[in-house]
């Protein structure tokens, strides 16, 4: 285990109250800097963009997840393929999520117990139980570049007594789950890296005791868990802040689930190195856009004779080569190109933000841009043809 470090910190922000840095992520499969935004590929793909585009957007790094692999294709077809690199022709890294949350939001029967938790599928309610060995077993065979354990996801808003008993739980099971990842062995040829996740919901106590006792184990990164599952924006953002104080610096910190171009700006301020969040290609299949100067739903019909790009400012390949005019005759002809070019951009958008944060983290300039950019993005995105978008 650790034979290779993984990560490195570069630059610490010394803007007054900003946690914001910069560091690099070297897995086997690729280097990684940050903060960085990982596109979701929850069952081996993100959604509409094929892999050499995401090779041309400059992707290093997809999020996979345990349980629905686990579902889909299945342990035995990955194993067979190699992995799941092999299996989807990936070349650069992977990191996959437990299933942790799956298992709790999406069956609609699930029992917990201190050995692990055991499910209906969603998809014809099979039965199955994870233990936190099962988890990183599962992992192993995938054999993504970095696993997460599993933990246990209660609902919002919980009472605080039920809270602080799963945290307790979650602790044990992290425990198991870097006790049997040590124990054994990639399968690939390839070193494999293990994070914890912390929990506590909003309570500041909580949260505090949950990574206390991460903290005493060895992993290799720590994510905030439990977060963006419907608890006040300003207050999910002063949970993160006050976690990132707590947590060791000389490892990546992953905040698992967001989120929106403003919640990126605000929580990398806050210390956070790492996001996932299916909004980028979620989004593109409704029609939406992001867009230097916020979303625009490209179905409306004042796009149906604008010629203009859909982001003059943000150059990605959409935005280079097609018109608002012609995304919104692919979407109100059901055309899959049209779901194709909106993924593409969203995610290519998402990726360019991370890169002109680093930047400016690098340059000392960090307030200034993320200043600038929420005053665009969040400035009135009705007088769209007048801003070329």
């Amino acid at each position: 285990m650790n034979k290779e470090k993984l990560f490195r910190l570069e630059t610490e922000s010394n803007e007054a109250g900003v946690k914001a840095r910069t560091g690099l992520l070297k897995t086997a499969h690729s280097e990684i800097e940050t903060p960085v935004f990982m596109p979701v590929g929850t069952l081996g793909t993100v959604k509409a963009v094929e892999q050499r585009e995401l090779y041309e957007i400059d992707a290093r790094i997809i999020l996979g997840n345990t349980y629905h692999l686990f579902l889909r294709p299945g342990t035995e077809v990955m194993e067979n393929a190699g992995g799941l690199h092999r299996f989807m022709n990936w070349k650069n890294s992977i990191l996959t999520d437990s299933g942790g949350f799956q298992v709790f939001s999406l069956s609609k029967l699930n029992k917990v117990s201190e050995n692990g938790v055991e499910f209906s599928s969603h998809l014809n309610g099979d039965k199955y139980f994870f233990t936190p060995e099962k988890v990183i077993e599962i992992q192993r065979i995938i054999g993504s570049d970095i696993m997460m354990p599993l933990d246990e996801c209660l609902p919002h808003p919980s009472d605080k007594s039920s809270v602080k008993k799963s945290i307790a739980l979650t602790g044990r099971w992290e425990k198991r789950c870097f006790d049997y990842f040590r124990e054994t062995k990639e399968r690939y040829g390839h070193e494999q890296k293990l994070f914890s996740i912390n929990q506590g919901s909003t309570f500041s106590d909580l949260r505090k005791s949950s990574i206390d006792v991460l903290n005493e184990t060895e992993f290799d990164g720590n994510a905030i868990g439990g977060l963006a599952v419907g608890e006040d924006i300003n207050l999910m953002y002063e949970t993160v802040d006050f976690s990132t104080d707590y947590l060791p610096k000389n490892k990546p910190r992953y905040l698992m689930g967001v989120g929106t171009p403003v919640d990126l700006l605000e929580c990398v301020e806050r210390g956070i190195d790492m996001f996932d969040c299916v909004m980028p290609t979620r989004n593109a299949r409704h029609g939406r856009l992001f867009t230097t100067y916020g979303e625009i739903n490209i179905r409306s019909a004042v796009y149906k004779n604008d010629f203009n790009t859909p982001d003059s400012e943000c150059r990605t390949y959409t935005s280079e080569n097609f018109s608002l005019a012609y995304l919104r005759h692919l979407f109100i002809s059901g055309e899959i190109l049209g779901f194709q070019l909106a993924s593409i951009h969203n995610t290519e958008f998402y990726l360019k933000l991370m890169k002109n944060i680093r930047e400016a983290i690098k340059e000392s300039r960090f307030k200034e841009f993320k200043q600038q950019f929420l005053n665009k993005y969040l400035s009135n995105t009705k007088t769209k043809k007048a801003k070329g978008i």
